[in-house]
């Protein structure tokens, strides 16, 4: 019986900053997802690792992730990087949200960096108080910058599930990423990977069976 939902915050509440990275690489003449390839070398000690661990600081993460942008040919300053974080709102998942909160207990467990404006990392005042709002709604928000752990390590999702009293095999988390779903769903949580808003709410309305739109 699900008990919980629990939720990724960019990708999936919000659209993907990986479009936002694509559009910056367009716009300056760099090749696709090389900002991608850049965050997935040493993914566990590289600059995204360390500032979504809390380990550095914005100032440290701009030279740091410079430094490993000319490795792979191309000088990208990290505080370019950081501007393109905080996605569009997908009103269709806050909706859901909202339905879902009348029923069950709902978290956010989020890879989330200390730059703008709270988990939401958002970069100018009404955009934070719309993400503050969504926020709001959640039961628990777990962010990797405040706990320094970060998905996909299994501590953050044991963590999730005491925060609001629920066994893993009794919540569903949903993330845009495979690898963080890989240890949830090991430890016995429902897993849904979101590719697109209606693909990840026809599959999440199939395992709490009422509906969502």
């Amino acid at each position: 019986m699900i008990e919980a939902v629990f939720w990724d915050f960019g990708g999936v509440i919000t659209s993907s900053p990986f479009e936002a990275f694509n559009r910056y690489e367009s716009a300056n003449d760099l090749p696709k997802d090389i900002i991608r390839t850049i965050n997935s070398t040493n993914p566990d000690t590289n600059a995204w690792a360390q500032l979504e661990n809390s380990r550095i600081n914005v100032d440290e993460f701009d030279r740091k992730f410079a430094q490993e942008s000319e490795d792979h040919g191309y000088r990208i300053p990290g505080s370019d990087v950081l501007t393109l974080l905080s996605g569009e709102l997908r009103l269709e998942m806050v909706n859901a949200l909202k339905i879902i909160k009348s029923r069950l207990k709902i978290g956010c467990i989020t890879n989330n960096m200390r730059s703008g404006e709270g988990p939401s990392m958002a970069r100018d005042t009404k955009r934070a108080a719309l993400m503050h709002e969504v926020l709001s709604t959640f039961d628990v928000v777990i962010e990797s910058s405040k706990l320094g752990i970060r998905k996909p390590d299994p501590r953050i999702y044991v963590i999730a599930c005491k925060e609001v009293g629920v066994k893993p095999e009794n919540a569903v988390f949903l993330d845009d990423l495979g690898i963080n779903l890989k240890p949830a769903r090991a430890m016995g949580m429902h897993t849904i990977k979101v590719m697109t808003p209606p693909q990840a709410l026809d599959e999440l309305e199939t395992l709490l069976k009422f509906p969502l739109r």
